[in-house]
């Protein structure tokens, strides 16, 4: 079954299947990086799409942003295996240490940890946003040469009360990202 466009979310607390428009698939990755990518793999296999785009709930770094972001480009916030290489860098591997979506003008960190206080490399990286799964879900569409894009909506302040505002705000989302999916609908 082929799809022209595949929305891929983390949690249907995200985003409700019932309220996307008819003859658009969407997959439910679960939390985390390695759900991503396992669920990436499968959707493309079985759904063979044209075009990927994220939604998902994301910390800001960035204390001026607010409300839908699209993202631009996503690092890796938890590779960290220094010497070996740098922070955010895979070492010995060729693949990139970066990926960039067809549009947008965020930097989006992804991590398997939910972030609750300050990290300077995040704001020396000039990252926006912090979220689990983009990166991977990234890097299966690079991998298959399929264009991504990616729109986060703010929940939290990725602090302390990070946990708490995450949990009232994870659905507040939706109906900023359904304005943004029926404009990429109907192009």
């Amino acid at each position: 079954m082929k799809t022209e466009l595949l929305i891929i979310t983390a949690l249907e607390s995200e985003l409700k299947r019932d309220a996307l428009p008819t003859g658009v698939n969407i997959v439910y990755s679960g939390i985390g990086k390695i759900n991503a990518a396992l669920s990436t793999m499968q959707a493309i296999a079985e759904l063979q799409p044209k075009r990927i785009v994220n939604f998902g709930t994301a910390g800001k770094v960035n204390l001026q942003v607010e409300g839908l972001l699209e993202i631009a480009r996503v690092i890796q916030r938890d590779m960290q295996t220094e010497p070996l290489a740098p922070r955010g860098r895979t070492p010995f591997c060729p693949k990139p240490y970066e990926y960039h979506a067809s549009s947008g003008i965020y930097v989006c960190g992804t991590g398997d940890s939910f972030v609750t206080g300050l990290d300077p490399w995040l704001h020396e990286q000039k990252v926006d946003v912090v979220d689990m799964e983009l990166f991977a879900i990234a890097a299966v569409a690079h991998e298959h040469n399929i264009p991504w894009r990616s729109f986060k909506y703010i929940t939290d302040d990725a602090n302390e009360n990070a946990g708490n505002e995450w949990q009232k705000k994870v659905n507040h989302g939706q109906a900023l990202f359904l304005e943004q999916l029926n404009k990429l609908v109907q192009h």
